[in-house]
């Protein structure tokens, strides 16, 4: 009779170093998007390093959710619109900003199990030191006007409103599905995070944080929806003066910038009119502007047009749009799928994506946020760590 024994023989230690080595940039990462912009690239180099080394060390190859294969779809499109853009070496320039789609493999990889809510973790208790320095800029330093508004430590206060809405829909979705001991500390944070985004006096951000507020508040119990509205009110009621006037602005057609936003949209329609299946090419929307500008528009000339799809058929064509918008639509879906099919606590990080999307879709209504290089770091996060929460084996334990 014979006998068989398993031996179970631990990962090398050295793959457990490189394990923990890409964890902690990956954490690194994900707190200095909120701070720099300089600080996040250096801190996604190192994780990208580290994430290459342990595919190379395992003879894998990189993996993502199925959502996201339209996400590698749309930027093929893209370069192939800077191909054929008015300016192609400067449209291929400016392509560099696809390589930030690489964190979607990349934390999917390494952000595994339990992993995926101690990211959520670092980005809410970040979140929070970022926005008491806007409060502090607002109260003490008189970031208090539209000329200078608070923007933490980064280069645009609109980066740092979105960024702002992106950690509103984390804690908002911990303090509503979380567990009764997890909830202290985001229930803490929510409040401070919402004045800092109020003082921003970014507007687009506003309405898509109350998309976000909304869609968390339905996906617990429809009939929280309701309490929208009172917060809406409550806020605007104690609100400086400042917030109160930029809020009542977003229903005057008087305000300059909600006609150049319409001006914009019709200046994007003469691009795609003119130039259907490529746009102009990625960058070129400047360079374009005064051709195609509407007779009733404010500005001679504007970065972008305020607006996410519409500036993605206008620089990239709409075959672009529809891809993107596709790639929108099935990440939605997933994320409802493991909503639904998630209970308790781990309805949290889908929660989260939901209101990442929902918020992102709103405020790009007003804003070319998804072109943001900063907010489209941690929205890429936000919506990959539920599907990487899924993966229970850690990188290591398959090395």
């Amino acid at each position: 009779m014979t006998s068989t024994a398993s031996l179970t023989v631990p990962a090398a230690p050295n793959a457990r170093v490189l394990d923990r080595l890409a964890m902690a940039a990956l954490v690194m990462f994900v707190a200095s998007v909120q701070l720099s912009i300089a600080a996040a690239s250096i801190s996604l180099t190192l994780t990208f390093i580290c994430w290459v080394a342990i595919l190379v060390r395992q003879h894998a190859r990189p993996s993502a959710p199925g959502a996201f294969i339209l996400l590698a779809v749309y930027a093929a499109a893209t370069l192939v619109s800077s191909a054929f853009s008015l300016d192609p070496e400067a449209s291929i320039a400016d392509c560099k900003q696809l390589v930030l789609f690489g964190i979607v493999p990349i934390v999917y990889e390494l952000a595994r199990g339990r992993r995926a809510n101690q990211v959520i973790d670092v980005i809410i208790s970040v979140g929070a030191a970022s926005a008491a320095f806007g409060i502090i800029q607002y109260a003490v330093l008189h970031y208090d006007n539209l000329g200078q508004r608070p923007q933490g430590t980064l280069t645009h206060y609109m980066t740092y409103s979105g960024v702002l809405m992106l950690v509103v829909c984390a804690a908002l979705a911990r303090v509503v599905f979380g567990a009764r001991e997890g909830k202290t500390w985001p229930a803490l944070v929510l409040p401070a995070l919402i004045v800092a985004l109020s003082l921003t006096l970014g507007r687009s951000a506003w309405v898509g944080t109350c998309a976000a507020v909304g869609l968390v508040l339905g996906l617990r119990d429809f009939r929280l929806t309701a309490l929208l509205p009172l917060v809406i009110a409550a806020l605007f009621a104690l609100a400086p003066d400042t917030v109160t006037s930029r809020m009542m602005s977003m229903f005057d057609l008087r305000d300059p910038s909600n006609r150049d936003r319409v001006a914009m949209l019709r200046t994007g329609v003469a691009m795609v009119k003119a130039r259907p299946l490529t746009g102009v090419g990625p960058n070129q929307v400047p360079r374009a502007y005064p051709t195609y500008r509407s007779p009733d528009a404010v500005e001679a000339v504007n970065p972008h047009l305020h607006n996410v799809p519409m500036q993605i058929a206008a620089e990239r064509g709409l075959p672009a749009v529809g891809i993107w918008l596709g790639f929108i639509a099935m990440l939605a879906a997933a994320l409802y799928r493991l909503f639904r099919s998630a209970s308790g606590t781990s309805r949290i990080l889908p929660a989260t994506g939901l209101a990442a999307v929902a918020a992102m879709l709103s405020a790009g209504m007003f804003e070319y946020n998804f072109g943001d290089s900063e907010f489209l770091m941690l929205f890429l996060v936000l919506v990959t760590l539920p599907f990487a929460a899924l993966r229970t084996d850690a990188p290591a334990d398959r090395i």
